[in-house]
């Protein structure tokens, strides 16, 4: 098979899908690599460092053109449109249910996409979304700090725990992998430190994780309004259903928080489990709302590029080669956590979630599958 990697083109991306090294077991397997100039500068790694591992430097268009599969890190953006072809597998972070016009983009060039953050494994959970979930959430913290300076328009608190000054204190919404690295770092750096979930196993798993400096809330109404009126810092870290027109906090709850508190939404749905929040960007990250500075990157781990690619081409090259060794439609029969990622299949729908949300008609894909064989 012929795997493309491209230069990522949204802006502030920096990441790359593929480290050399996954570039040498493509090409061990008998696979033909082809990657873009530049497409690794950004997370440190030269198209010299391609070429020792075997792959072809290949200008955009012609890499579009020639692969099988496209290997990325983000979306298919709209300058992206006209150069997939038919047939051709886009194996990425799609976020299906965020991009309407390239859903419809996908199914009108009969593409098949394969979006890693709905890859489950055996345990429930997403190991190609777990690692960027762990940077975003340290991010996420290591913009509590930036942004609570008085010189980047805080109220000038350290969040440390400093002789002779209260202690900050920071709540963090959800147990899973980007919680825990946000607490991680938080508790390091001496806060007092409350998490809210409704999974105990999740709670209790995170605590065998992190110090005695963190405590653990069932996420009640209560136990919410009560960690709102005292927290100095705010973390968001869980995924709200696209189809909930209800938010976990309010706009009116904001009123309950102290004036110039930080909220960061590392999950960054526009609207979701935090009323207020809106995606942002690295050039333009933070803003307030009913006095209460919001910070809402929607690519956090981009800003950790070298560590985000190198963790991100490990957890997903198993599954690239999955396709690229077996062929997509017979990875996806043999592998039933790999077919819960398969979002678009030569025209059809074959996610669910999206389906429900934009009311577009959606197809098992194990039937999409044997319909494209039959026809």
């Amino acid at each position: 098979m012929i795997i493309g990697i491209p230069k990522e083109i949204k802006k502030n991306e920096f990441r790359v899908a593929s480290t050399p090294s996954a570039v040498s077991t493509f090409v061990n397997h008998g696979h033909t690599v082809l990657v873009e100039p530049n497409a690794g500068i950004g997370s440190g790694f030269l198209d010299m460092d391609y070429e020792k591992a075997g792959a072809r430097i290949t200008l955009r268009e012609e890499l579009y053109k020639n692969c099988d599969l496209l290997y990325k890190v983000k979306e298919i953006e709209a300058l992206e449109y006209d150069l997939l072809h038919e047939n051709q597998i886009v194996l990425t972070y799609l976020h299906s249910n965020a991009h309407l016009e390239m859903t419809n983009e996908l199914l009108k060039r009969k593409i098949s996409g394969i979006c890693y953050e709905d890859v489950d494994d055996e345990r429930g959970e997403f190991p190609m979304l777990a690692p960027m979930s762990i940077l975003a959430g340290k991010g996420g913290f290591l913009a509590a700090l930036y942004f609570s300076q008085s010189v980047h328009g805080g109220r000038g608190l350290l969040l440390n725990r400093i002789t002779g000054v209260s202690i900050p204190e920071i709540t963090i919404i959800g147990c899973g992998w980007s919680g825990v690295g946000a607490a991680e770092l938080a508790a390091a750096f001496g806060n007092k430190v409350t998490m809210l979930d409704i999974n105990k196993r999740a709670m209790d798993s995170a605590k065998d994780k992190l110090p005695v400096n963190v405590e653990f809330l069932f996420s009640n109404r209560e136990n919410l309004l009560t960690c709102l009126k005292r927290t100095d810092v705010l973390i968001n870290c869980i995924l709200w259903p696209k189809t909930r027109k209800d938010h976990l906090v309010s706009r009116e709850d904001l009123k309950l928080m102290r004036r110039g508190a930080v909220i960061i939404d590392v999950a960054c749905d526009d609207a979701g489990a935090v009323e207020t929040c809106r995606s942002t960007t690295h050039d333009d990250p933070a803003y307030y709302e009913e006095g209460i500075l919001h910070y809402a990157v929607d690519n956090i781990p981009s800003g950790f590029a070298e560590t985000a690619s190198q963790m991100l081409s490990s957890a997903t090259l198993p599954y690239a080669l999955e396709i690229a060794n077996q062929g997509l439609e017979e990875a996806v029969r043999r592998n039933a956590h790999l077919k819960r990622g398969l979002t678009t299949y030569r025209g059809m729908l074959t996610l669910k979630e999206t389906a429900d949300k934009y009311d577009i008609p959606f197809v098992d894909p194990l039937l999409a599958i044997n319909k494209a064989q039959e026809s």
